[in-house]
């Protein structure tokens, strides 16, 4: 066993520490705002000004997560600490936490790793430059890089259910528009997969049926046993919405997880939305932290 080093320690490492983190001998994570999580060394990061404590993290780490949310300018995490990570002495593997994002619009067409990527929003961007970013350190430090793209991530916190019950899930008529989702619990078994087998390149995450999301909407309203939301018109909708909820109706892309199956061996424990709203629903959808101590 080694030590596993998550930089950004967010909704997904936490899932994904909490299921798998037995494996390491020791866990570090880094977050803005730190708090206590059961296992787990936590750290403050100042990507300004990483402390000493955060840069001998780095060369004690055998695997690296990495969930950092990159800015035109650049991933943060990559700008402050790259150079030790391309030269830390116990690196192994890691694993960069993306974004089917970076595909952007082609019209509703199945892609899968080898697509052209043309982002619709500058987030995609972002994200696909991070992307290169991260994958020119593992060349110079010799060691694999993973690049998991993720689809639209739910779980208990993030979900239909409690967006329905707080006024903030909207139908819109957009026929033939459709979003790929992926289960938090999928993605931690994603990770695992990469880590165990020092996966190399790109893998899109996510569940077998990319569908409207106002097809989960009603799914959600019907479990609850509430009204679904009036549907809206895009006109209307963009009255209503952010730009960055409008952000994600810009393209239409439907994402395979050949790759998924085959190179890292995962069995989707959620195939599709179905089967996902249906264990939250019984299981519990609140937000919960799998690491409270």
């Amino acid at each position: 066993m080694a030590t596993l080093l998550c930089l950004g320690l967010g909704y997904c490492a936490r899932y994904y520490v909490a299921e798998f983190g037995a494996r390491f001998d020791r866990i570090i994570g880094t977050s803005r705002t730190p708090k206590p999580a059961a296992h787990v060394e936590v750290l403050g990061f100042d990507a300004a000004e990483p402390s000493d404590e955060v840069r001998d993290a780095v060369a004690a780490a055998a695997h690296l997560l990495l969930s950092p949310t990159p800015t035109e300018a650049g991933d943060p995490i990559a700008a402050a600490l790259g150079g030790e990570i391309a030269s830390a002495p116990k690196l192994q593997s890691i694993v960069y936490l993306s974004s089917l994002g970076v595909y952007g619009d082609h019209n509703g067409a199945w892609v899968d790793e080898t697509a052209t990527t043309v982002p619709a929003h500058a987030r995609g961007g972002a994200r696909l430059r991070a992307e290169e970013a991260w994958q020119a350190i593992g060349q110079r430090r010799g060691v694999p890089v993973a690049v998991v793209r993720l689809a639209g991530i739910y779980g208990p916190g993030q979900n239909v259910f409690t967006r329905l019950l707080a006024g903030r899930a909207h139908r819109i008529a957009k026929p033939g528009h459709v979003f790929n989702r992926i289960h938090v619990a999928d993605i931690a078994q994603a990770i695992e997969a990469a880590f165990a087998r020092k996966a190399n390149g790109i893998f899109n995450v996510t569940d077998d049926e990319p569908a409207p999301y106002s097809d989960q909407v009603l799914m959600a309203a019907k479990l609850l046993g509430i009204d679904p939301p009036q549907e809206l018109s895009m006109e209307e909708a963009q009255k209503i919405l952010t730009p960055m909820a409008l952000s994600f109706y810009a393209g239409c892309v439907r994402v395979k997880n050949d790759k998924l199956k085959t190179a890292l061996g995962v069995t989707l424990r959620y195939p599709t939305y179905r089967e996902g709203l249906r264990a939250l629903f019984e299981g519990g959808y609140e937000a919960r932290d799998p690491l409270d101590t």
